[in-house]
């Protein structure tokens, strides 16, 4: 049986990690920081996860618009109107721990993963956009500490790229639990594609687990248990109509309890959990959502590929036969109106070549740009 040991707690299908994603629905108010956190408390999670974001590690100032109930905005202000003093976690962590759960916490870039490694967490995660920024990773490997990895809009190659900068070749580096996850915001429960839990589990050895961005509370989480998952990762707010960023596809407090309790369920049936769910909810819709164990992207997310994962971009202007330095170039998620670029790892490739043409800023580097 898979399982991930995250201090002295072990963790595996029969006792799956429970994590409710506070994100930034806290809004940077340490009142309403507590609110949520004792609520997920008493919703049952075992475990609070917070985002510690800078803009400037995750998009480029032009990156275009988004659209928000007071109008649109850009979306790289929106990000830094996301951004929360250092000293705001730490007070939710002490609350956290205080209440016997697990703070974990996903940095963005390097900046974001050396403050959050100061903060001293059990365990780091890794969001699905940043499944592929190498120097990040490398950066997250050296802390030695338990990392729970998000595959959304990824195909298999990625994953194991990812997973060679975790080296297993030592007694001190931290387990890596995968993180099966469709990139869509709501995700169909119908596109996640389950039996990809054990296909992974069984490719790269490594115990599985699901981020689960689907609106229903229990069809995702339960399934994926009865598939051998060993943590759910839920979207959590005390109302779908706060102004969070994903507070729209979040669990109210009574929906993640329904969760929990129905994936404790599940858990205690074992084997004979699939026909137990087939019973309650017909083989077709059961099926459907099992799906044929194939790693691919998932229709909702496959827009989403080379734009939301991160690739190499000019931060500035850069002029034609100008060589390209390290301020002059990012390593950035793509998102709305730029070019993508070419892949994380070819940064040191780029580094001190001439631009063979004009790059504006934001766009991603390609090779005919260099």
């Amino acid at each position: 049986m898979r399982q991930i040991t995250i201090g002295s707690r072990t963790y595996n299908r029969q006792t799956p990690l429970i994590i409710a994603e506070l994100g930034t629905g806290h809004n940077a108010d340490r009142k309403r920081g507590a609110e949520l956190i004792d609520a997920a408390a008493e919703s049952g999670a075992e475990c609070v996860k917070f985002q510690l974001v800078y803009a400037n590690e995750i998009l480029h100032p032009n990156t275009g618009e988004t659209l928000l109930p007071g109008g649109k905005i850009r979306l790289f202000d929106r990000f830094r109107q996301l951004e929360t003093r250092l000293d705001f976690f730490m007070e939710m962590k002490e609350r956290v721990e205080k209440k016997g759960l697990l703070f974990l916490c996903t940095p963005f870039g390097i900046r974001s993963a050396r403050e959050l490694r100061d903060l001293k967490p059990s365990a780091i995660k890794i969001a699905s956009p940043e499944l592929n920024y190498t120097a990040l990773l490398k950066e997250v490997a050296s802390y030695h500490l338990p990392v729970l990895l998000s595959t959304g809009v990824s195909k298999l190659s990625d994953i194991e790229t990812a997973l060679t900068m975790f080296p297993t070749d030592s007694s001190k580096n931290g387990e890596i639990c995968l993180l099966h996850c469709v990139t869509a915001y709501p995700a169909p429960e119908t596109d996640y594609n389950l039996r990809v839990i054990q296909s992974l589990s069984a490719v790269f050895g490594a115990p599985v687990g699901v981020s689960d961005h689907s609106l229903d509370p229990s069809l995702v989480p339960c399934l994926s248990v009865a598939m051998g998952a060993v943590a759910i990762e839920k979207h959590f707010c005390l109302s779908r109509s706060d102004k969070g960023l994903d507070d729209p596809i979040a669990l109210e407090p009574g929906a993640f309890s329904k969760m929990v309790r129905d994936v404790k369920a599940i858990s205690a049936i074992g084997d004979g959990a699939i026909d137990a769910f087939t019973r309650e909810w017909g083989r077709t819709l059961v099926e459907k959502i099992l799906g044929d164990g194939v790693k691919r992207l998932a229709s909702s997310e496959a827009a989403n590929y080379e734009r939301t994962n991160r690739s190499i971009h000019a931060l500035r202007d850069i002029r034609a036969g100008e060589v390209i330095s390290t301020d002059m170039i990012a390593i950035l998620r793509t998102e709305k109106i730029l070019r993508p670029g070419l892949p994380p790892s070819f940064e040191s490739v780029v580094m001190g070549r001439k631009a063979r043409a004009f790059i504006p800023a934001g766009q991603g580097v390609r090779w005919e740009d260099v």
